[in-house]
């Protein structure tokens, strides 16, 4: 399948997500509390601080970027939706966020100079990329980052028990959230691509039941605290925790030398 027709399926079906329902559903608040959870692991995995210039890859309406922006010296955000950007200039400019800048476009069509970033992150983003451009991908985010930068990314897992259950029980709701070409993910054999472009990678798992609990009742803000704390519980589990829906990649460039697998 080319790789073109998948961009413009995935293109078509975020600006329908990004007329309004995101907007709408990404304010509630139990999204609210798991875009901020993110956001303070994404701080601390990326070790990212006041002078740090921080990518984001698939940026959206830019609700993570908001919450990162004010740790951080300059937020990039970057996504192929119009709407999305649209949606997050004027997010930022309404929250008085001057070290936000959202631009519209793919890693090859921005012009961003070469290792000018301390970390990348790609916030379910992965899973939405064709084969062809995930190959690519970790070449050019080593490309963008600076010695010792690092990558984050946050990618459903293909042996997430949470899409078997989502896909058996409430299969028109889970068609509701996905786009057409988007698919879960090896943790491993994304691990591998990052590996092979020199990266020392680590892979971890995010939850089990917090971010699809937080899709399926977004209004159910105290209970939030409730699934992470389960989540916390059941990843402690070496038997189970292969079977979390989401997984966590921190690939880091060498800082000189050659980079070694984590």
């Amino acid at each position: 399948m080319a790789e073109r027709d998948v961009l413009a399926r995935e293109l078509a079906h975020h600006e329908e997500l990004y007329s309004g329902f995101a907007q709408k559903h990404f304010a509630k608040p139990a999204v609210r509390a798991l875009r901020r959870h993110l956001a303070r692991r994404i701080l601390e995995a990326a070790g990212a601080g006041s002078r740090s210039r921080l990518l984001s890859l698939g940026c959206g309406i830019g609700d993570t970027e908001l919450l990162l922006a004010p740790h951080v010296e300059q937020v990039v955000g970057l996504d192929l939706s119009p709407a999305a950007i649209r949606q997050a200039r004027a997010d930022a400019e309404q929250a008085g966020v001057a070290n936000a800048q959202f631009l519209k476009g793919s890693v090859e069509e921005a012009g961003l100079e070469p290792e000018s970033f301390d970390a990348v992150i790609g916030v379910f983003f992965l899973h939405h990329l064709p084969d062809s451009a995930l190959a690519r991908l970790p070449a050019q985010v080593k490309r963008l980052l600076k010695p010792g930068g690092v990558f984050y990314s946050l990618d459903p897992s293909r042996r997430r028990l949470s899409g078997a259950v989502g896909r058996l029980v409430a299969p028109k709701l889970m068609a509701r959230y996905q786009s057409p070409d988007e698919r879960e993910l090896d943790p491993h054999e994304t691990a591998a691509l990052f590996r092979r472009a020199g990266f020392t990678v680590s892979v971890r798992f995010y939850d089990f039941v917090s971010t699809p609990m937080a899709g399926l009742f977004p209004g159910a803000r105290r209970w939030y605290g409730f699934w992470r704390w389960v989540d916390g519980a059941l990843i402690r589990i070496p038997a189970v925790r292969a079977l979390g829906s989401n997984f966590e990649l921190i690939a880091r460039k060498p800082a000189g030398g050659a980079a070694t697998a984590g």
